[in-house]
């Protein structure tokens, strides 16, 4: 087929195109704008259309949207007119994963770093939502195999969709709840719905909604209190990694630090267990090198460390800030300057006291504007409410080697190059704290 993915510079969009065209379809796509993923999407010999056009639609056979995409998008439009069948991502996936045998992974947060953490333990195909730094990329394609470890999504539903053979739920924290209407009954419902479809289910029998569901759902229940013991965190090759015992099956080493850590190993584990002894998996955990944006390290040095981290949620965050402290810690950095960009103002209005208690711990903190996804502006006196913080209140930072400038109304405000600095944030303080364009 010849396949067209309208929004292909998002990481779940641009992980089903790179997987139909590992298949031999011929894909090609487009996105409002440029970025690093779009440029690695060309690098792959897919042809992107930026900015979208109606022109980029020519003779087709289906065209996939992802969840943000209006019906009025001049190639929705094309594609109609031309008699193109036109999906959106969650009714796409029916016919992408409809002949596979999915390990489907969902939750509020962690959910990409257990479909990474079950990627390498397990073979196969996989869809994750960031990249694996294992094997660089967030596709994996076995033309030998028919399992499938996939990330699946809840914020626009499309998790009901992912056929999943095994169900893997960390958690079900309301988030995309403007998605649901706003409404938690449709919202449990869903997620009651995707565990149901699935033949084998592991799942968090702490989570406060999951827990209701013990009666009527036969599952590999996880009691992360009494199941994972003896947690400690160690370094590795000078990589972060926490160990911990699970059950009766011995110790475990995963890369990383935090309780969160080994809550999503357990259960990629567990999940594994099904089809491999538990030897293999053990060593099999040991290929996990973490996921890109997520605990990233990206600079260490004798006197600092500057670590990117794709936590915008702030159950996220604060799971993440206690792994900083251990990690600061045991390097003997005595300085942590976090740096929050906030990721849409509903959310961050939605959340907002559970943000305030976050940083705790940190030197200083320093917020740059909102950024938006494409919501309105509303106000948010950040001044206010951070204001037990040491704060600083910036518009962008800039890095060269492994200095840090801080930025506002076009002015440095500081440079950071002391202790360990970590940026928080789902938009482009990636790229920013990276030196990265």
């Amino acid at each position: 087929m010849k396949i067209h993915f309208i929004g292909i510079g998002g990481i779940g969009i641009s992980g089903l195109a790179q997987y139909m065209q590992y298949k031999g379809h011929t894909v090609s796509g487009s996105d409002i704008k440029e970025t690093v993923i779009t440029k690695k999407m060309r690098n792959q010999g897919i042809d992107v259309t930026v900015p979208h056009a109606a022109s980029a639609i020519t003779d087709q056979d289906l065209v996939v949207h992802s969840a943000i995409i209006r019906p009025d998008n001049p190639e929705i439009v094309a594609a109609k007119e031309k008699g193109i069948e036109v999906l959106a991502r969650r009714e796409a996936l029916l016919k992408i994963l409809d002949d596979q045998k999915v390990y489907s992974v969902a939750g509020a947060h962690g959910k990409s770093t257990t479909t990474a953490i079950l990627t390498s333990i397990m073979d196969g195909s996989a869809i994750i939502g960031a990249e694996s730094k294992a094997f660089g990329s967030n596709v994996r394609y076995d033309e030998n195999s028919d399992m499938m470890i996939f990330e699946a999504d809840e914020s626009d539903g499309s998790f009901l969709n992912s056929n999943p053979h095994c169900a893997i739920v960390i958690n079900a924290e309301p988030e995309h709840m403007e998605y649901y209407d706003y409404n938690y009954e449709r919202f449990y419902d869903s997620y009651k719905t995707f565990i149901k479809s699935a033949k084998h289910r592991v799942l968090n029998a702490e989570d406060p909604f999951l827990a209701t569901l013990k009666d009527e759902i036969d599952a590999q229940w996880l009691y992360p209190s009494q199941d994972i013991q003896n947690i400690e965190y160690v370094l590795l090759n000078n990589e972060p990694h926490t160990r911990f015992t699970l059950r009766d099956l011995g110790s475990f080493d995963v890369w990383g630090f935090g309780k969160h850590i080994a809550l999503d190993a357990a259960l990629a584990i567990l999940a594994a267990q099904e089809s491999m002894d538990i030897e293999t998996i053990r060593q099999k955990l040991l290929t996990f090198k973490g996921i890109k944006k997520r605990f990233d390290i990206i600079s260490l040095e004798n006197d600092s460390v500057i670590i990117d981290d794709y936590g915008h949620h702030p159950t996220e965050i604060k799971a993440t800030f206690e792994s900083v402290k251990e990690y600061a810690q045991l390097k003997g950095f005595d300085k942590i300057t976090a740096i929050w960009q906030p990721h849409k103002y509903s959310r961050t209005i939605d959340n907002l006291e559970e943000f305030i208690k976050c940083f705790e711990g940190a030197a200083e903190l320093i917020i740059l504007p909102v950024w938006a996804a494409g919501e309105a502006p509303r106000e948010i006196d950040f001044q206010e409410k951070f204001k037990e913080y040491n704060l600083t209140m910036a518009d962008s930072i800039k890095r060269a080697n492994n200095t840090i400038t801080v930025i506002k109304d076009k002015e440095d405000l500081e440079t950071l190059d002391k202790g360990l600095i970590i940026g928080f944030g789902a938009g482009d303080i990636t790229y920013q704290i990276r030196g990265a364009s």
